[in-house]
């Protein structure tokens, strides 16, 4: 103890030296406090006025479908709402007519551990005590890896699987799980589809989530836009075309948001909604949210640190640092917290950047380079605390003070009496679900060219290519031989192209899992739009690039043999498709994703059977399994047996010998006249299977949350057990 003194007391002196007012500088560049009607001239928080713990009343109305929350005026509310701390004014356009009902959530004695080797014993978040109340901004805060996102999910019941909660988590007062569309979660990284604009964006994301009719949604949507001040971008492209950029960070960010407002919630989780914007694109995030809280939502969001201005529009911070908590209350206590504790913010320093020097463990390796060194003014005399200290000392303070108190008794009286239940607001149907994915996905495949307009670009080059080096081979028995190794190079190397469509892919599967985290979409559903979108662009391909090559390379003139080989090198497409699907969601990396590819379309060639006939392959390896697991073999097998079976050539005047038997050195076929439709029968159940493998890799594979009723089970044997 007596080594946090001497340390509180050491820092205390720093800072009071840098507050004094000898040392102030009249600036209205540096300020956190403002007495009302001092615009010019900053103070200290010694001058700020004592604090007083008041009464927060709850009433629950009967019948209806919210928590009011009648707080009356406490000296740091008011002074927060009437200009003690700089925040900027909302515009006129934040009063909404359409208000939404929050909800409070309480948390109590909420710890989460994090599974090691062997058991749970790494706790990420150690006891935590808190609320959130409607209408309300609740902001945690604290440096790196201290526990914000994991309480952040804990307390929306998205926690991973390998973490597991303790604790009590009330929503009005009763202890269950949020219901689906009771509340939005807005990832720290959201993927976006760039070839949207935002209204399009958005209206899509509202079919996927809402039940009820077309038509009905629009104004939903409308709202969102307006809500999130996207009105100037509504008609943009997310992601810009050609020479047009797409939106800025901030509006990407909001738009990320808007996505999660179309179902109206009670309450809003944001993790990070401050994450890579500059200091305007910040300060009008927060305005937003701001107006948005105003209109009666819970906000609950994380922060790694904020300006002045931005730190004056939150109501309420939980300050964390290694999974502990350090103070949960008003902003403006925070401050009065700290100068108890002998930290008092200096004059021209940020609260939250005071707050994570404070407790920034990080900090004492600044301090170990830099005890030498000397600035302009001497010592570094903003650097000379024991991190751990400051911890322990805030910890220490912050248990036996008022504000701790407080908040046991804030939380008494939320959960001792229950209010309104959370009810679900149901989910569109799975086949109004596929049929916006498939329309989606068609609007977005149209767009980007680089998805399917490239490979169609690609594949009519290189088969005009091929066409034009084996063009005139003629029909003689010479010349069977030639046309085998055109169609392998036709059919392997245009199988190759399609490796172009691994970024498109995993943008898909990036969108895919973004939205099944948040229950908007389903593995089946997926796939399912996924491929009804994609056959017409892979039908425009096999029809364009088949018949190029069938008539440059002169195959038979019979309009069934041309039907058939359409259909063969579509179902071969459509298999290469299904690969390219599997190792893009078993790797979820383009790199990885194209180099496995090329090795696997490199070894399918090899055990084809044209460098050397199946028949003649060693056994183990390139007989089984490869050439039989190989849809090359399939694919040109069915096209040479299309070709020459029912054919016949001549040897010398008198005797002829058929097709099977001109191909049988060069090609292993079979001499049935059905076998082709078996090849093709065979290709069709590879693109089946494939498909069922990228869905058991979109579940399994991408990692998805904890589902909130084994989750809140969990918590409800714990406490039992207690």
């Amino acid at each position: 103890m007596e080594e946090i003194q001497s340390q509180s007391d050491n820092y205390r002196s720093s800072s009071s030296s840098a507050s004094s007012p000898a040392s102030r500088v009249p600036s209205s560049n540096f300020f956190y406090l403002r007495k009302p009607g001092s615009l010019r001239q900053p103070i200290s928080f010694e001058d700020s006025p004592e604090w007083e713990d008041t009464d927060i009343d709850v009433r629950v109305e009967e019948g209806g479908d919210s928590i009011n929350i009648a707080t009356p005026a406490s000296p740091s509310l008011s002074k927060l709402n009437s200009g003690s701390l700089p925040s900027p004014p909302l515009p006129e356009s934040a009063i909404f007519a359409r208000k939404i009902a929050g909800a409070s959530i309480v948390w109590k004695d909420l710890t989460v551990t994090i599974k090691g080797k062997r058991k749970y014993s790494d706790k990420v978040v150690k006891s935590s005590n808190g609320y959130a109340l409607p209408g309300t901004m609740t902001v945690i805060m604290g440096p790196a890896k201290s526990g914000k996102s994991t309480l952040l999910r804990a307390l929306s019941g998205r926690l991973r699987n390998s973490a597991r909660m303790y604790g009590e988590v009330f929503v009005n007062g009763t202890k269950l799980h949020l219901p689906y569309g009771s509340y939005g979660f807005v990832e720290r990284e959201t993927t976006l589809i760039g070839s949207l604009t935002v209204r399009e964006f958005l209206y899509y994301s509202a079919l996927l989530q809402l039940p009820g009719f077309f038509c009905q949604k629009k104004s939903v949507v409308e709202d969102s836009i307006h809500a999130m001040s996207l009105g100037d971008y509504a008609n943009k492209l997310i992601g810009g075309h050609c020479y047009m950029k797409g939106l800025p960070s901030g509006e990407r960010r909001r738009v990320s948001i808007a996505r999660e407002l179309v179902m109206r919630p009670h309450i809003l989780f944001i993790d990070e909604p401050l994450y890579h914007l500059d200091s305007v694109s910040a300060l009008l995030m927060m305005v937003t949210l701001k107006k948005l809280a105003s209109t009666g939502c819970t906000l609950i969001f994380t922060i790694y640190q904020s300006s002045t201005e931005v730190f004056g529009l939150f109501d309420r911070i939980c300050l964390l640092s290694n999974g502990n908590t350090l103070f949960f209350g008003e902003t403006l206590a925070c401050l009065q917290h700290f100068s108890n504790a002998g930290f008092p913010c200096p004059i021209m320093q940020s609260p939250s950047d005071h707050f994570l020097r404070a407790i920034n463990t990080d900090f004492d390796r600044i301090i170990a380079m830099c005890k030498n060194w000397q600035d302009d003014h001497g010592d570094f005399s903003s650097v000379n605390m024991d991190t751990a200290v400051a911890i322990r000392t805030l910890e220490a303070t912050y248990k036996s003070s008022v504000d701790a108190s407080a908040v046991e008794t804030m939380i008494i009286k939320l959960t001792d009496k229950e209010g309104p239940l959370l009810k679900s607001k149901g989910k569109a149907s799975s086949a109004t679900r596929i049929a916006v994915l498939t329309w989606r996905s068609l609007l977005i495949m149209s767009r980007e060219w680089k998805y399917f307009w490239l490979r169609l670009v690609l594949c009519m080059l290189f088969t005009l290519c091929v066409g034009t080096v084996f063009s005139g081979l003629g029909h003689s028995l010479s010349s069977v031989v030639t046309r085998v190794a055109a169609i392998f190079v036709f059919v392997s190397f245009t199988s190759l192209l399609s490796i172009a469509g691994v970024p498109a892919h995993l943008k898909e599967i990036k969108i895919y899992a973004c939205e099944e985290s948040n229950q908007h979409s389903g593995a089946l559903v997926f796939l399912l739009g996924q491929l009804l979108a994609s056959i017409p662009f892979l039908f425009l391909i096999s029809v364009s690039s088949s018949l190029i090559f069938y008539f440059l390379i002169g195959l038979r003139d019979e309009f069934s043999l041309l039907m058939y080989f359409v259909l063969n090198f579509f179902t071969c497409l459509l298999v290469n498709e299904g690969l390219t699907l599997v190792v893009a969601s078993i790797w979820q990396d383009a790199f990885w994703s194209i180099l496995t590819l090329v090795c696997i379309h490199v070894l399918m060639m090899l055990s084809a059977g044209y460098f050397r006939l199946r028949s003649a392959l060693p056994g183990p390896v390139w007989t089984y399994p490869l050439s039989y697991i190989a849809f090359h073999t399939y694919a040109i097998q069915g096209l040479l047996e299309n070709e020459y079976i029912g054919a016949s050539f001549a040897v010398g005047q008198v005797r002829s010998i058929s097709g099977y038997q001109a191909l049988r050195s060069a090609y292993d076929i079979s001499p049935n006249s059905n076998s082709k439709w078996g090849n093709l029968l065979v290709l069709f159940l590879m693109a089946v299977g494939y498909r069922i493998l990228v869905f058991v890799l979109l579940r399994f594979r991408v990692r998805k949350n904890v589902s909130t009723c084994r989750f809140f089970q969990c918590n409800q044997k714990t406490n039992d057990a207690r």
